[in-house]
């Protein structure tokens, strides 16, 4: 099977190297710039019971990624409605970030600008599913629906980003990872307008990670968070704009961390009787860093690795679909494993454990406290 052949083509091996060098070499040398613009304004990452970091560290890094990732669309994106759209909903959902950074901006505030990016990369950008393609040469046009799902993906996307956002370099690493694979599928399809601004995105990410890595000298933010999550579920659906169930199923497994950790923190909350936007120390990355003793840097690094996992699956299904459904049912199940093992949902939650002991004795029920 030959692929990417148009892109190569159009753009040949050192423009591609190009995009994502560009905004590397512009967010590396906007960082330190930035700290300091951050120290003379105080904005400053809060202090309080959910957070691990100490000190005063500057959390406007979403900026360099921002303007970053600008620059470079203008030098190498020929702009139409759709990138213009994606451009305009990610200006609207960066100064949401950058205005709570800055102001802490109350929940409701930051959902309206939420829903207006969103609309304008539906409305304005044209981005949405239109068509889903079933077995025996079915399809279904998508309609009023497309709208609903794309809406309801940009929104949850961007907010999964933004949650998964607790340790140092983990949000800026997997949108990296996340956008790596984008990109590469992309490229596999010779989709050339989700292959570059995945890349330019991903070089603007690359050049922010080493002052965001543990141990952590300025913060991405809510800028710079919001805006990673809102692009890449904006390109996601811009590489399936048609889809069968399994491509439908790409960006799903793609982002199955931040998705998975987002869900589970609603329904976490959820039986609590606890606002949503209530914040805990009970997401994936506080497990692995409290409950099971990984320290920052170990669970940052576990979770890249899942992340991999989980989109390296996502390519073998391009490539063989049976084959990716079996690595995506393992992988979910140990996921599950987990999730039960460590009480993440509540201490009850235990189906699959709970049947594993039923039929084969193990493992054994934890002794209570």
């Amino acid at each position: 099977m030959q692929v990417g052949n148009e892109i190569l083509t159009l753009l040949g091996k050192t423009k591609l190297a190009l995009l994502v060098i560009v905004p590397v070499v512009i967010s590396f040398l906007l960082v330190p710039i930035l700290k300091k613009i951050g120290v003379h304004l105080g904005a400053y990452a809060v202090e309080n019971e959910r957070t691990v970091h100490k000190g005063k560290i500057v959390r406007i890094g979403g900026v360099a990624i921002y303007i970053a990732f600008m620059i470079s669309m203008a030098i190498f994106m020929v702009a139409d409605k759709q990138v213009n759209g994606i451009l305009f909903g990610g200006t609207i959902i960066f100064l949401v970030g950058l205005i709570d950074d800055m102001k802490d901006l109350p929940a409701f505030i930051k959902l309206a600008g939420q829903v207006l990016a969103a609309l304008v990369a539906i409305l304005f950008g044209g981005i949405n599913l239109e068509t889903l393609y079933l077995p025996l040469n079915l399809s279904i046009d998508m309609g009023i629906v497309s709208m609903l799902i794309t809406f309801f993906w940009i929104i949850g996307i961007t907010n999964a980003i933004n949650l998964i956002d607790g340790l140092d370099g983990l949000s800026t690493g997997i949108s990296i990872i996340v956008l790596a694979t984008i990109s590469f599928i992309g490229f596999l399809t010779n989709n050339v307008g989700v292959t570059m601004m995945a890349l330019i995105l991903l070089g603007a990410s690359l050049g922010f990670l080493p002052y965001n890595f543990h141990p952590a000298s300025i913060f991405v933010g809510d800028c710079g968070a919001l805006f990673l999550g809102y692009l890449i579920a904006c390109f996601s659906l811009m590489g399936f704009k048609t889809a069968t169930f399994i491509t439908l199923g790409f960006p799903i497994v793609i982002l199955f961390i931040p998705i998975s950790d987002t869900v589970i923190a609603i329904i976490r909350r959820k039986l609590k009787g606890i606002s949503f936007s209530t914040g805990d120390r009970e997401h994936l990355h506080h497990i692995l860093m409290y409950k099971l003793k990984l320290g920052h840097r170990n669970a940052v690094l576990s979770l890249y690795a899942v992340t991999a996992l989980f989109a390296l699956t996502a390519v073998v299904s391009f490539f063989d679909e049976a084959k990716g459904f079996v690595l995506l049912i393992i992988l979910a199940i140990a996921f599950e494993i987990f999730v039960e093992a460590t009480d993440m949902i509540n201490t009850r939650w235990h189906p699959l454990l709970g049947l594993s002991r039923r039929l084969f004795g193990f493992p054994k029920k934890k002794d209570k406290q």
